[in-house]
């Protein structure tokens, strides 16, 4: 029966923006988890990290607007779209 049934054909495209919220969503953990890393040491009361490390926890704010700038990508094609099919 499962060989039967269609697959959802949006699901299967991606969109024009799809890429840069996936490549966002990756960076942003990256960023969470390299914030987590470097927060640990002021709480275990060792010595902290050097200054580039904190450097690295910007690619959180990175991938946020890498992750926006897919959103709103796709946006602007769907706008497109929907004005020359009327």
């Amino acid at each position: 029966m499962r060989d039967k049934t269609q697959l959802n054909s949006r699901a299967a495209v991606s969109g024009p923006g799809d890429g840069l919220v996936k490549a966002g969503g990756i960076v942003f953990v990256l960023g969470a988890i390299a914030t987590l890393v470097t927060m640990a040491p002021l709480f275990l009361g060792t010595d902290p990290f050097p200054p580039v490390a904190y450097a690295v926890c910007m690619l959180m704010g990175v991938g946020f607007l890498l992750a926006a700038a897919g959103v709103l990508r796709g946006i602007a094609v769907q706008r497109r779209q929907a004005r020359s099919a009327t």
